[in-house]
């Protein structure tokens, strides 16, 4: 799968970073989940190779305008971009009148069904190969991540075992390679028998603001990828004595590398870390104090960067965007 940061600012846009939004894509390369939507997210959408016909959900951290002031718009874009299919939202459940009555009033009408669920009682969801769950965080108020589990979207024939048991290559194989039980000999054979992953399944846990890393603990056995805030460094915490119902990039840092996390992608700076290294604080700063604490692959999140998880496992960043 492949992350694209459609805004990596925490509470105001910048000139180089919108507030919250992060595209998660299929392997296939066309269906997307969005997590959080900020205000603008269409603007940065556009600005992509994502289409709002190919989403096919959209998650809601919590009810902070910098996480979900853009919804009413990307909704009605998409209305008036034809989008006819049915879209799911996992929101707090007090975001949902408030959708529904700014899309009543500026009379924009959809011409496709929204299925609101409401975060605090989501017990999953599936979308053909991709599974969604929620974690409990903790924030100023009520908060949730979410877990994305997508099984191998093109396992492979297990050529031994069909030998062995005597079914003929030809279209009987290739009935069962596209997930269908066949019949032969007077024996019905299911598909999931002999199909063996490619790759094994891959896990991304995506954040909403979150000021304990541990709570992830339970969720974070065989994650490929972690996408957390670091809205302050440990030393701007410290000096200011207040955290905000946020992390630091160390506290995230170490939280990882216990966890056996083989890659972090650090988000949702607050606006006074610099892109000048010669002013201060520096968004370095978020790089150096994580980079201390995490031994595997870092990423600081830029807007607009697309990342790619290989089968081995690695992400890379994907170059020219």
């Amino acid at each position: 799968m492949d992350l694209i940061f459609l805004g990596t600012s925490s509470g105001v846009p910048t000139r180089s970073r919108n507030v919250s939004g992060t595209a998660l894509i299929e392997s296939s390369g066309k269906g997307w989940y969005l997590v959080d939507c900020g205000e603008a997210t269409q603007h940065q959408v556009m600005r992509t190779s994502l289409s709002l016909h190919e989403l096919r959900g959209c998650f809601i951290t919590h009810v902070h305008g910098d996480h979900c002031f853009g919804l009413p718009g990307l909704l009605a874009s998409a209305g008036m971009s034809g989008r006819v299919e049915p879209l799911n939202i996992v929101l707090p459940a007090a975001l949902e009148p408030w959708v529904r009555l700014s899309l009543a009033v500026s009379k924009s009408w959809l011409p496709f069904e929204l299925h609101l669920h409401a975060s605090e009682t989501f017990s999953g969801w599936q979308n053909g190969k991709v599974q969604v769950n929620t974690v409990a965080l903790s924030h100023r108020v009520p908060c949730h991540g979410y877990v994305f589990d997508e099984a191998d979207p093109n396992p492979r024939l297990d050529i031994q075992r069909l030998e062995a048991e005597g079914i003929p290559r030809g279209p009987l194989w290739g009935e069962l390679a596209h997930g269908r039980e066949i019949e032969h000999a007077g024996r019905i054979f299911h598909a999931e028998q002999y199909l063996r992953p490619w790759r094994p399944a891959q896990r991304f846990i995506i954040c909403g603001d979150n000021d304990s890393p541990e709570l992830l603990a339970q969720v974070a056995a065989g994650a490929n990828v972690l996408v957390h805030e670091a809205t302050f460094t440990q030393a701007l915490i410290d000096h200011a004595h207040e955290h905000y119902g946020h992390s630091s990039a160390a506290a995230v840092a170490r939280f990882a590398e216990s966890a056996g996390i083989p890659n972090l992608v650090l988000t949702h700076f607050s606006a006074r870390y610099q892109n000048n290294p010669e002013r201060s604080p520096c968004i370095e700063d978020v790089q150096q104090e994580a980079a201390a604490h995490f031994t595997g692959e870092l990423f600081l999140a830029r807007d607009l960067q697309r990342y790619h998880l290989d089968r081995d496992g690695k992400l890379n960043v994907v170059l020219g965007r």
